[in-house]
């Protein structure tokens, strides 16, 4: 199930008494939609047990804390970059994009950001960049939750009208199933045409 972040050593942050906004993404990966951010400013009063890197938990136990953070955070925004955006952005410049329309959707505003990763998504705020950041802060475990059930909810949204491509089963990474599909159907509209696999394809 993973390591709970109460278990690693708090960061040192510097911005004492700000609004602190985690923020991470999902979707790197995968050939196919969005890349999706969230940003969670999580509530010190009322705190929610079991935060931690969302590869780490079970679907059903990220659907029961996605539901706890809405109804317990501060403020919470769900943004993307859609597969169009990352085609001509690039997977990189896409990610900080998802993750910077996510930050300008919290209201109350952040004031300072953690951002997993290792570099910061060039917003205008304070911030710190935290590598294995959803595995060592609260915050940033919140939103790679929040993210990774939303896209989860837009691949099994694109499996119920294209279901020969499994999309519900490999959430659109390039796995075994879902390269031979494309070898099969072709690409559709929602993948990514700058990822090589996709664009080998389209070149037959």
């Amino acid at each position: 199930m993973g390591i709970n972040v109460l278990d690693y050593p708090p960061l040192i942050i510097d911005y004492a008494g700000a609004r602190l906004a985690g923020v991470d993404e999902v979707g790197r990966g995968p050939l196919v939609g969005s890349v999706v951010a969230a940003a969670v400013i999580l509530d010190p009063a009322n705190p929610i047990d079991g935060l931690t890197d969302s590869k780490k938990l079970t679907a059903r136990k990220r659907e029961t804390l996605d539901t706890l953070i809405r109804e317990r955070a501060l403020a919470f925004s769900v943004a993307e970059a859609d597969a169009a955006e990352v085609d001509q952005l690039n997977i990189y410049h896409a990610t900080h994009l998802a993750m910077r329309r996510a930050i300008d959707g919290l209201a109350p505003a952040a004031e300072y950001l953690l951002v997993d990763g290792n570099r910061l998504p060039g917003h205008a705020l304070p911030g710190q960049a935290v590598v294995k950041g959803d595995a060592r802060h609260a915050a940033i475990a919140a939103a790679s939750i929040l993210a990774k059930v939303a896209r989860d909810a837009q691949m099994v949204s694109l499996d119920m009208r294209y279901p020969e491509y499994g999309f519900a089963r490999h959430k659109g990474y390039p796995t075994k199933e879902h390269l031979a599909a494309l070898a099969v159907h072709g690409p559709l509209a929602e993948h990514r045409r700058s990822f090589a696999p996709v664009q080998r394809q389209l070149a037959l």
